[in-house]
């Protein structure tokens, strides 16, 4: 029989280290909040994208705001340069088109790493509007440059497997892989 003091050791242990089907409470702690998460579904699966509000809240309004709008559903990854990033959100599907409304830069010290979500923009730093971009590898001459609003916290594999542009055409890709639909986590569980 184990004494008091060693089974509330084990007790304790348990609640904060084993996973969530087995102690209830540590499960809710790494729960992401719906109201700040992105479902992407492509072709080959769900790629799962935590917004970044507290470095750049207009820009993760207004992606709410074109998801909720379904603004995004059956957009190409028009731009894919491997090695580097895929773009989407041009309704135009070529890279010049977009939303109708631009936002002002939110640069941050965030860096752009592997499975990074950020706004894509001209040569002006005001002109980021739908378009936006999923790094597949750290690109660091970004850093400072684009507004960062978001991360891939699951699915990197179905990023990883978006069809690829060549550098020889600046990633331009013929028969581009499609978003299939891009819902804010909150609005699917109501």
């Amino acid at each position: 029989m184990l004494k008091r003091p060693f089974r509330l050791f084990i007790a304790f242990i348990a609640l904060v280290l084993l996973p969530g089907p087995i102690c209830g409470l540590a499960a809710s702690a790494h729960e992401p909040d719906p109201e700040n998460t992105i479902y992407l579904d492509i072709p080959s699966g769900r790629i799962v994208i935590q917004l970044r509000p507290e470095i750049a809240p207009s820009h993760v309004n207004r992606i709410k705001e074109l998801t909720r709008q379904g603004f995004y559903d059956g957009l190409s990854f028009h731009r894919v340069l491997p090695g580097f990033m895929a773009q989407t959100g041009d309704p135009l599907g070529d890279g010049t088109g977009g939303s109708g409304k631009q936002l002002k830069a939110e640069f941050s010290n965030e860096r752009h790493l592997r499975g990074t979500v950020s706004m894509a923009r001209t040569d002006d730093p005001d002109s980021g509007d739908s378009q936006f971009f999923i790094c597949f590898a750290p690109a660091p001459f970004l850093d400072g440059k684009y507004s960062v609003w978001g991360k891939v916290i699951s699915g990197m594999e179905f990023v990883d497997n978006i069809k690829k542009g060549s550098r020889y055409n600046n990633g331009v890709v013929s028969n581009p892989t499609r978003i299939i639909r891009m819902r804010v986590a909150a609005d699917i569980r109501r």
